[in-house]
C-alpha cells in the first residue's frame, strides 16, 4: 500500500506542475483534467480506505469525487458550465480538503506515526488558505487558475508521499 500510495503521490505532484507550466490550457481544459484527477483521486482514495478498512473522511471524499466526475462527463452542457463554475467548485475542494488535511494530520499525530503530521498540518492549512482566497476573489482565480490548481495537486501529492513514506513499517 506504502508503494500505491507513493506512486499515485507522485503522480499527483506531476500533474501539478503539468497544471503550473499551461495555466490557460489548464483553465480552458479544466473539465476535463478535472474529471481525470478527480477519478484518480477517487480510485486511489477508496482503494487505500479497502486495504486499510478504514472507511472515514478520506473515503467518503473518495466517493464524492467519482460521482462528481461521472455527472461532470454525463451531462450534455455541464462541461462547458462546469468551465465557469469550477472556479467556486475548486474553492470549496481546496477549503474542505485542507480541512480533510488537518484532521488526518492531527489523527496521526495521536497514533504516533513519526512527525510526517506536521507536514500534513503545514499542507492542509496552505489548503484551507487557498481555498478562502478562492472564494473571496474568483476573479482573480479565474487568472490564476492552472497555478493553484497545480500548487494543490503537488501538495496533494507530497502529502500522500509523507503519509506513505511515514505509516508503520508493519503496513508493508
Amino acid at each position: 500500500m506504502k508503494i500505491f500510495t507513493t506512486i499515485i503521490g507522485v503522480i499527483m505532484a506531476i500533474c501539478g506542475i503539468s497544471c503550473i507550466c499551461t495555466p490557460v490550457i489548464t483553465f480552458l481544459e479544466a473539465g476535463y483534467f478535472l474529471v481525470i484527477l478527480l477519478l484518480v483521486y477517487g480510485m486511489a482514495a477508496i482503494v487505500r480506505a479497502f486495504m486499510e478498512k478504514n472507511y472515514g473522511l478520506p473515503f467518503l471524499f473518495g466517493i464524492l469525487s467519482i460521482i462528481l466526475a461521472i455527472v461532470v462527463m454525463a451531462v450534455p452542457g455541464l462541461k462547458l458550465m462546469t468551465d465557469g463554475m469550477l472556479i467556486y467548485m475548486m474553492a470549496v475542494w481546496f477549503l474542505l480538503q485542507g480541512v480533510v488535511g488537518i484532521y488526518m494530520s492531527f489523527k496521526q499525530k495521536k497514533v504516533g506515526e513519526g512527525k510526517g503530521w506536521i507536514w500534513n498540518l503545514i499542507l492542509g492549512i496552505i489548503g484551507v488558505l487557498v481555498g478562502i482566497y478562492s472564494l473571496l476573489h474568483p476573479l482573480l482565480l479565474a487568472f490564476t487558475f492552472g497555478i493553484l490548481v497545480g500548487l494543490y495537486f503537488i501538495e496533494s501529492g507530497i502529502s500522500m508521499i509523507v503519509m506513505a513514506l511515514s505509516a508503520p513499517k508493519a503496513e508493508e
